[in-house]
């Protein structure tokens, strides 16, 4: 089963983003940053990490947005603040639709969630560095098995799966 790890709004640190990608690399088909680690591009904690430039990333090298395919899902995968997701996710909805994303990462609120709309994902890891909303410090993992079963599990920093936000989903349009 395919997985991507998604990890957003580390601000700064780099042991625990180092930590987060070591605990899982082996797991993971992809590891997405949905931006503001405030690190440098190329920095060692980094490295294998699909990355994006949040509104506090001022290294010009971060692309505002990529989209990747893993494993026949299409990402997009952006930081959110172009997008103004705090007050909506139609900006972000029309670019998801304007690439063909599955599945959508992005950060900015530091609010973990995953929502369906339109037989699209929209996944918020939430923040490991600066929660919103929850105490918990999170980031999430994407598996799927075929559109028609894809889930979004999420993780508090020490790498302990919190159940209860656990999402489970189809993707392919209902008939």
């Amino acid at each position: 089963m395919p997985k991507v790890l998604i990890v957003s709004d580390s601000h700064g640190l780099t042991d625990e983003v180092q930590t987060v990608k070591e605990r899982h690399e082996d797991e993971v088909d992809a590891m997405i940053h949905c931006g503001d680690s405030e690190l440098d591009f190329d920095a060692d904690e980094m490295k294998d990490y699909q990355k994006v430039r949040g509104n506090c990333d001022f290294d010009d090298r971060y692309p505002e947005d990529i989209d990747l395919d893993v494993a026949g899902m299409k990402f997009l995968a952006t930081h959110g603040h172009l997008y103004r997701i705090k007050t909506t996710l139609m900006p972000l909805s029309y670019r998801a639709e304007e690439v063909g994303a599955d599945i959508v990462c992005f950060g900015h609120s530091h609010m973990a969630a995953a929502e369906k709309v339109d037989n699209r994902l929209f996944i918020n890891p939430g923040s490991i560095r600066l929660p919103r909303g929850i105490t918990e410090k999170t980031y999430a993992i994407a598996s799927w098995n075929g559109k028609s079963n894809v889930k979004v599990e999420f993780f508090n920093a020490e790498g302990e799966q919190i159940p209860s936000m656990t999402v489970e989903t189809s993707l392919q349009a209902e008939e």
